[in-house]
């Protein structure tokens, strides 16, 4: 008999719900003894050892092998009761946030598993599963997730009528018609596994229980919001996912195969009870009112489930069931595959890149199955065949293999963009109340002479993860290029300002982490200035990678050889030594960037190219929504900001600075002045004289 046999006791009395006075009656003794037992003071002979084991309910033995495992026949659906006060969740609404896309499930998931990393001198392993089960597997997955007392939950849901349960019946149908089932199970390794208590603060807690509760305290996460995780419901045609984590730490003694599962359902009824819609799969837990908790599940089930992990190395497993590609509910496993390769390879390519003697942050790959059987045979994901210019930028930057100026395809420039991060307002040490200056690291190299997209310079930081992508476009007979930005730690930079520059720009993310801009985070949380800092940041890069792409080198290129030089000199394109002959003498606007905002009105910034006058121009800025048919309507402002080199006058006209070349200023649309909701427009900017200006 092992030492701690009183704390398994102890365990195993609370998962059952059962006194000691209880389990003295069943086994014939005094409650003196079994509390005896439960301290460890003294142990139970061999035949009460049985007794004990039999009241219990465990397999013969257990108490000799401190053997914990839930076999499936105990497990549970717990379905939240409605809210007492009559409200209604027609659906998850972090889910809706996002597109059911499987390239956004690949990044948002590997972004998360890249902020729990365990040991950082190792890669996250990523694994991302697909498999179609059918016959025998299916019924089994089924019978151990116990569907038939799903069943009724999903048909009463499907039929509300509403954008949630059509989808549900559509699904509901597919599994009936097909008789089969696409499961999607993402597993990583390395690190920290879903540590912590059911119902308490941890990690299981913020994943499994609660909605906006990341608990990153690492200013270099890539997330901030914890609406990530719901990517993994909304991908699920039935808004259901089964986990199983292998924890770093030990929980109730344990690390190995901590499984739950949890649906996310609109609010329904069955027969005259009504639900909220969130379910949990799990152990029904006496001391919450057979709410249902994780269990340690044995092999067997692990099995069922399609579960099951490579190794015994710590992280977690999501399985999701009804796995499928909201844009193109038909898509077979190989169109599967091929979005998730994409999706991994498009925004994580860089953290798969490493110095010399280093690992990468994430090695990731993806396999297709049906029935066990391999139909898309596992493949790790490589950098080059999606970013192939800019791997070769990241690689050149890590390898100190840069140059300063571009006079060769394969060559790659670096350029240093300043940051300026203003104080906190609320700082928590002296170094948070003062301004903080960084230094990103801009890499620009020639593009691939088939690459779709040119032209093109991407931002990220801490991980790696593709932030934010702008369209920079080259003066006229310029080279197409690729640029990089990183920024934060990203570029191995560990100093105060970088760390500073990390915690600033992730304030400075929307819940879709997609840019940097003015967020209502980074207003609270930064002393006056921040909508200044992002801009003149903004400005610095495009003026950085077009200081690198208008230097043009007049050296042959090694194809310009071959052409006879009176005639190269005919094709010859250079930048004009005087004034253009059809040059334009009013400002015009060079450059948009915009988007949507949470209340519905547009958020853009407007860069504008000023013609030589030693007066200041007085412009009036106009915004026309574009929509698909008829005219643009001109949309009122409900707010101007002066970014750089101009100033909003009372009037709501724009004064330029005497002799600026360019200008930059921020505009938010009037949502009450909109024609159709702005998700259904796009938008134009122009500058027009001013009455007074002429």
């Amino acid at each position: 008999m092992v030492d701690n046999y009183g704390a398994w006791l102890g365990r195993q009395l609370q998962r059952q719900g059962m006194t000691q006075t209880e389990l003295a009656a069943q086994v014939n003794v005094t409650r003196a003894a079994v509390s005896t037992w439960v301290s460890g003071r003294v142990t139970p002979r061999p035949d009460t050892v049985k007794l004990i084991e039999e009241a219990l309910g465990v397999v013969p033995g257990a108490s000799l092998s401190m053997d914990e495992t839930v076999g499936h026949e105990r497990l549970t659906w717990y379905h939240r009761p409605a809210h007492v006060d009559g409200g209604r969740e027609y659906g998850n609404a972090a889910a809706f946030a996002f597109d059911a896309d499987l390239s956004v499930l690949a990044r948002e998931a590997t972004q998360n598993s890249l902020d729990e990393i365990l040991d950082t001198g190792r890669p996250v392993r990523i694994r991302h599963v697909l498999h179609e089960i059918s016959g025998e597997r299916l019924d089994a997955f089924r019978r151990v997730m116990r569907w038939d007392a799903l069943r009724e939950h999903y048909e009463s849901a499907a039929s509300a009528g509403n954008k949630a349960s059509r989808a549900l019946a559509r699904a509901l149908r597919d599994i009936e018609d097909r008789e089969s089932l696409v499961l999607l199970r993402v597993d990583d390794y390395n690190a920290n596994g879903l540590t912590g208590d059911d119902y308490d603060d941890g990690r299981f807690a913020a994943v499994v229980r609660r909605q906006l509760d990341s608990v990153k305290s690492n200013a270099s996460a890539g997330g901030s919001f914890g609406l990530g995780k719901a990517t993994l419901w909304s991908a699920s045609s039935l808004g259901m996912v089964l986990i199983n984590s292998t924890l770093s730490r030990p929980h109730d003694g344990h690390r190995e195969r901590r499984l739950i599962g949890r649906i996310d359902l609109p609010w329904h009824t069955v027969g005259d009870q009504a639900y909220a819609g969130p379910a949990w799969l799990g152990e029904a837990d006496p001391d919450r009112d057979g709410a249902a908790r994780s269990w340690w599940a044995d092999e067997a089930t692990v099995e069922a489930l399609q579960l099951g992990r490579d190794s015994d190395e710590p992280g977690t497993s999501f399985l999701v069931v009804g796995a499928h590609q909201g844009d193109d509910e038909d898509a077979d496993l190989e169109a599967l595959h091929e979005k998730l390769s994409a999706g991994l390879g498009r925004n994580f390519w860089a953290s798969m890149i490493s110095a010399p003697g280093s690992e990468p942050l994430v090695q990731a790959s993806v396999v297709a199955l049906r029935d066990g059987v391999e139909v898309v045979a596992e493949r790790r994901v490589v950098p080059d065949e999606y970013e192939p210019a800019r791997s070769r930028a990241l690689r050149a930057f890590l390898e100190g293999a840069t140059v300063d100026r571009l006079t060769a395809p394969e060559q790659v420039v670096e350029r240093r963009v300043r940051l300026d991060v203003p104080p906190l307002r609320s700082p928590e040490t002296e170094a948070d109340g003062k301004p903080a200056r960084h230094e990103a690291v801009l890499l620009v190299t020639a593009a691939e002479p088939d690459d779709p997209r040119p032209n093109q310079l991407v931002c990220m930081r801490g991980n790696r993860m593709v932030v934010m992508t702008q369209t920079i476009n080259p003066p006229l007979g310029a080279n197409a290029y690729q640029a990089l930005l990183l920024a934060g730690t990203a570029a191995g930079d560990s100093s105060d300002g970088a760390h500073a520059a990390e915690r600033f720009l992730r304030t400075a993310e929307p819940p879709e982490h997609d840019t940097w801009k003015r967020t209502e985070d980074l207003v609270v949380t930064y002393a006056r200035g921040v909508v200044r800092s992002i801009g003149e940041f903004r400005s610095a890069m495009r003026e950085g990678v077009l200081s690198v792409v208008a230097t043009r080198d007049d050296t042959p290129a090694e194809d310009e050889a071959a052409v006879p030089s009176v005639l190269r000199e005919v094709l010859r394109i250079d930048a004009p030594k005087g004034p253009p002959r059809n040059a334009r003498s009013h400002p015009q606007v060079d450059d948009v960037d915009g988007h949507v905002d949470d209340t519905g009105a547009w958020q853009v910034r407007v860069e504008v190219n000023l013609p030589p006058q030693t007066d200041p121009w007085t412009l009036v800025p106009v915004l026309r929504f574009v929509t698909r048919s008829g005219p643009k309507p001109v949309v009122k402002w409900a707010r101007l900001v002066a970014e750089r080199n101009c100033e909003v006058t009372a009037e709501g006209s724009l004064l330029f600075k005497a002799g600026a070349r360019t200008a930059v200023f921020v505009g938010e649309s009037d949502v009450r002045d909109h024609p159709v909701p702005a998700r259904h427009a796009r938008v134009e900017v122009d500058v027009q004289r001013a009455k007074e200006s002429m």
